[in-house]
């Protein structure tokens, strides 16, 4: 299913693109030739951009990805609801046929919506949410979990430093990064030197971290080595037990198809002691339930990032997005601190969780 879906997005989206391209110069009439000529390349051009610096990300320069991974990121969503809005207005044009600024009332229509999910990105959703364990804690605990910052071009160092200073104006005692951290790219971290506003975050018992899918897009090798430039501790497969009794267990991402079955790395945990799971992506919800996993947190998902990638999301995942208490764990998925690529959210929130642990 997934891969037939995988195969069917790039068609759907040369198909899209085509019919508002073809919409456009209908509206368009008034423009001579050479106008024509020239918008149309501008519209090829920039419809292709996300692809074109996905593909040469180590052979272009660091100016041109940048302006070629903003544009076509931001095109990306822009097409998907000019599509949405011009297929309303067609059926609107069979019922009244003196209906003919339907190209100008969806593009205004569309600059509202992308407008109002850029604002909705920039202001991040507070989740606090109260956790009662079974099992002792010596003190209780403050968590602030967080998950795909996808810091590259997209998510600069400016961002980078709101998103820290929100993780400090929490208090935590721990934070928890659930994956993706890193976007497509180590290049464009090194040289903006984010390691130092990294090194700004204030935990007493530790930053700690897994891989997701995108610290092997980008690399694992090179994220691994950026990573080793800050305070964040990276979980492989491995298990940290801290002063105050709690356990937190970091899976590798499932690009590693070595990495431990939940089984496996459960059976190294100490089942007296409450754990914390961080799994990137948040599959086997209910088996970590029953291997006694106390509080899970995964991301991944962004919940789709715009409506209605989100309602398909949702039908994706046993649990795709917030809180939820299971019949023993404790679950949180994040929709994600910053996303992938287009700079909205429509339907969706960006967030972070603050647990208090008890």
């Amino acid at each position: 299913m997934m891969k037939i879906l995988f195969l069917l997005l790039p068609i759907l989206y040369i198909v899209g693109n085509a019919y508002v391209y073809v919409r456009m110069l209908y509206s368009m009439v008034f423009l001579p030739l050479w106008g024509k000529i020239l918008l149309s390349v501008v519209y090829w051009v920039v419809a292709f951009a996300l692809v074109v610096s996905l593909v040469g990300r180590d052979k272009l320069p660091s100016v041109m990805q940048q302006v070629l991974y903003v544009a076509g990121s931001i095109w990306l969503v822009a097409i998907l609801y000019m599509v949405m809005a011009l297929v309303v207005a067609d059926v609107v044009r069979i019922f009244l046929p003196t209906f003919k600024y339907g190209f100008w009332c969806c593009s205004g229509l569309t600059a509202c919506v992308l407008a109002y999910g850029y604002y909705n990105y920039c202001n991040p959703v507070v989740n606090k949410i109260a956790i009662t364990l079974d099992k002792p804690l010596s003190t209780p605990v403050r968590v602030v979990a967080v998950s795909d910052v996808h810091l590259g071009y997209a998510t600069g160092k400016e961002r980078l430093k709101k998103y820290v200073e929100l993780i400090n104006s929490q208090n935590p005692d721990i934070v928890l990064i659930a994956g993706d951290l890193i976007d497509n790219n180590v290049t464009p971290l090194r040289e903006n030197r984010m390691n130092e506003e990294l090194s700004q975050i204030v935990a007493p018992l530790g930053v700690y971290m897994v891989p997701g899918n995108h610290e092997y897009i980008s690399g694992i090798d090179e994220a691994v080595s950026f990573l080793k430039e800050t305070p964040i501790v990276l979980l492989r497969d491995t298990i940290v037990e801290l002063p105050c009794g709690l356990q937190i267990v970091g899976r590798d991402d499932r690009h590693n198809k070595r990495r431990l079955s939940l089984r496996d790395i459960v059976a190294k945990t100490d089942s007296s002691k409450p754990m914390i799971m961080l799994d990137h992506q948040p599959y086997q919800v209910a088996k970590k339930d029953s291997l006694g996993v106390d509080v899970q947190v995964s991301g991944h998902t962004h919940r789709g990032q715009v409506f209605p990638m989100n309602m398909l999301v949702d039908m994706m995942y046993e649990q795709s997005y917030g809180y939820r208490k299971w019949s023993h764990s404790h679950v949180y998925v994040s929709c994600g601190l910053s996303l992938w690529g287009p700079p909205f959210r429509i339907g969706t929130s960006s967030d972070i969780a603050v647990f208090e642990l008890k």
